[in-house]
């Protein structure tokens, strides 16, 4: 069962003269390598569990091939792995029932090629930086010696298949070993560790019970630790009240489930078996996935697993829930950047690939061949399921559309190659909740939102209640309001105005709305330059002229008298360097706040103001429409709040 590193055997292969009692050194001509081995083997000491009982997998799965082929003829029996602490003798044994060895194949597997790679290992590590050192971790076959990370001792019984005598094999974290030959009645191998004083948690039942649902909880082979209560509904007897009694009884703990779902073939799946596995793998997420996909490769690399779409929230968090890596049903990790892009880290399920390294770096992951493959093959499917449920099935797809959009707009945003995929499928969602793909929508709007220098103007809102005058002011045009109140639509408004020839995106409340759309026409003004200054002087005084910019504007009489806007480019740096955006955007991101106050010089009401003689009253009128602006945009608050609703109550008296 323990690792077979496949190399030639060394030249100074140890000579076994006596197969009853036998003591020898492992053939290493660098300095001592298990504290070495104990610090950098694995960047978590944890993984020492998961590498024993693989290795007890694996030979047991030799086993079953054997008896396949007809090589094996004996009886294949119970296989059940089983885990045991023995909290007395402070040891964590693994046993199985699989392959075995006899002792030729221990000094061959355990004292040469296995410490061979130990021993390439640590000249190799040596010298390296911390990256290269990560690098080189899970190259050399060291499985089975990952149990001196936790041991004082290490020992191993373990009776070949093909009924050679029985040996035990004993080693205290030095070069030197021990082999006995002993008495064992059954075929495999049993690896006693004996915990040393710093790891004393691997002797309780609970953080074993953990390891090994995090590790081995789709492994192939059975896993037993200890047993279990359970309750169960009494043949026989009754309570008091006729119904049967409630008896306790003790079960084997089996803790993996050894065909998990994405090992079967996607035709002999059930839905609702696919709902199933996902409340599985995610126990505490309630909400239904959206939909998912089977993979199952086989050339040019071997990839299975079962990818959701989950249903994301504006606070999802991505730390949870996360994708799982498994190598041959084995956990690997679930830090998967480098296997799947950035952007489809939002998804959730299993991918497992015997072509995947068990014990790598992240850095290692992101430069293997293979995984680029499968990274390359993976985003693939996914635009292919999207596409596929596009068009076969539109209605279903608008409905997850909200849904699907955060997690689209981050490949397009992401990877040309997706974005290429994705545009023919990626929708505009206007305020009235119509749909249109990108070529829709432009064709909709072309005719009557082009300004005068033939772009044409997409309008959007991202607040439909605190922008509802400035939608109102588009729909008395008759023009058409994109809803975008993602976390991403501030950046994705950049990219369609770069994808979508002569566009402009500019948020509704951006400028009053003849400004958003500019034509030909001019409309005059009621009042001449003097009363124009006039006004804008007595605006002036009411005002932080830090925070607010006067913008004098002839519009029509029955748009408002005064409007606050904000200027779309400086918004749109603003909040990209809120999010995080460097460069320009973070230069604008330092710059406090700042807005337009339009005033509509041909609203009856500035005419109202220049004929009132009480200069008070005059500033009670600008105060007040002033203020109404202000509470439009969300921006009158505190004291000023306090001070315009007691303004309006003298008004009203």
């Amino acid at each position: 069962m323990i690792d077979s590193y496949e190399r030639e055997e060394n030249n100074n292969k140890l000579k076994i003269n006596n197969k009853k009692t036998m003591k020898g050194n492992i053939n290493v001509k660098t300095e001592n390598i298990f504290p070495i081995i104990k610090k950098f083997l694995y960047s978590d000491h944890e993984i020492f569990l998961r590498e024993i009982v693989a290795n007890a997998v694996d030979a047991t799965q030799k086993l079953k091939t054997l008896s396949s082929l007809g090589q094996f003829k004996g009886e294949l029996g119970d296989l059940t792995i089983e885990v045991k602490i023995d909290k007395k003798k402070k040891t964590l044994s693994v046993i199985d029932k699989g392959i075995g060895m006899t002792q030729d194949e221990v000094d061959k597997y355990i004292n040469q090629i296995a410490f061979s790679g130990a021993e390439e290992f640590v000249e190799k590590f040596k010298g390296k930086s911390e990256l290269e050192q990560n690098q080189l971790i899970g190259h050399f076959g060291l499985g089975f010696y990952s149990a001196f990370m936790v041991s004082k001792e290490v020992e191993f019984k373990t009776k070949s298949f093909t009924d050679s005598p029985a040996v035990r094999w004993w080693c205290d974290g030095d070069t030197e070993y021990t082999i006995d030959e002993i008495e064992k009645s059954d075929r495999g191998t049993e690896i006693i560790m004996h915990i040393d004083s710093e790891n004393k948690e691997f002797l309780e039942e609970g953080r074993i019970l953990e390891i090994l649902k995090k590790y081995c909880k789709f492994m192939p082979i059975a896993i037993r630790f200890g047993d279990e209560t359970i309750w169960e509904d009494s043949l026989t007897e009754k309570d008091d009240k006729g119904n049967p009694k409630r008896v306790q009884k003790t079960q084997p703990r089996i803790i993996n489930n050894t065909e998990p779902l994405w090992k079967k073939k996607p035709v002999d799946i059930k839905e609702e078996e696919y709902l199933d596995f996902y409340r599985e793998l995610y126990p505490m997420n309630f909400d239904e996935p959206l939909f998912h996909i089977h993979l199952n490769v086989d050339y040019p690399f071997n990839l299975t697993g079962i990818l959701y779409f989950p249903k994301i929230k504006k606070n999802i968090d991505p730390s949870k829930d996360k994708i799982q890596l498994y190598q041959n049903q084995v956990f690997v990790t679930d830090s998967v950047e480098g296997v799947v892009p950035d952007y489809m880290m939002l998804l959730r399920g299993v991918l497992d690939s015997p072509d995947i390294p068990l014990n790598v770096s992240r850095s290692y992951l992101q430069a293997d061949g293979n995984v680029k493959k499968i990274s390359s093959h993976i985003t693939k499917k996914v635009a292919d399921k999207l596409d596929e449920i596009y068009k076969n099935d539109k209605e279903s797809y608008q409905k997850k559309w909200d849904d699907l959009k955060v997690f689209i707009q981050y490949g397009m945003l992401s990877d040309e190659k997706f974005y290429k995929r994705a545009e023919k499928i990626f929708l505009f969602k206007n305020i009235e909740n119509e749909m249109f793909s990108i070529e829709e929508y432009g064709n909709k709007i072309k005719p009557l939102q082009t300004d005068k220098d033939n772009k044409v103007v997409y309008l959007y809102a991202n607040d439909v209640d605190n922008q509802y005058t400035y939608i109102q002011a588009a729909k008395d045009k008759s023009y058409d309001v994109l809803l975008m109140d993602g976390i991403l639509d501030n950046h994705f408004v950049n990219l369609m105005e770069q994808k979508i020839n002569d566009c402009r995106f500019v948020r509704i409340d951006s400028d009053v709305i003849d400004k958003l759309i500019p034509k030909d026409e001019v409309i005059p003004s009621k009042l001449n330059e003097k009363e124009i200054e006039t006004l804008k002087s007595l605006i002036e005084e009411q005002v932080d002229k830090q925070k607010f910019t006067i913008v004098m504007e002839s519009m029509n009489e029955t748009e408002s008298p005064l409007t606050i806007t904000q200027n779309e480019f400086m918004r749109r740096m603003k909040e990209m360097s809120d999010m995080g955006g460097g460069g320009m955007a973070s230069f604008y991101g330092e710059m406090p706040l700042s807005y337009n106050l339009v005033v509509n010089t041909n609203h009856p009401l500035m005419t109202e103001i220049l004929k009132e003689e009480s200069s008070d009253k005059q500033n009670e009128i600008i105060s007040q429409l002033k203020d109404l602006a202000l509470l439009s945009q969300g921006l009158l608050k505190g004291e000023a709040l306090n001070n315009f609703v007691q303004r309006s109550i003298g008004i009203i008296k």
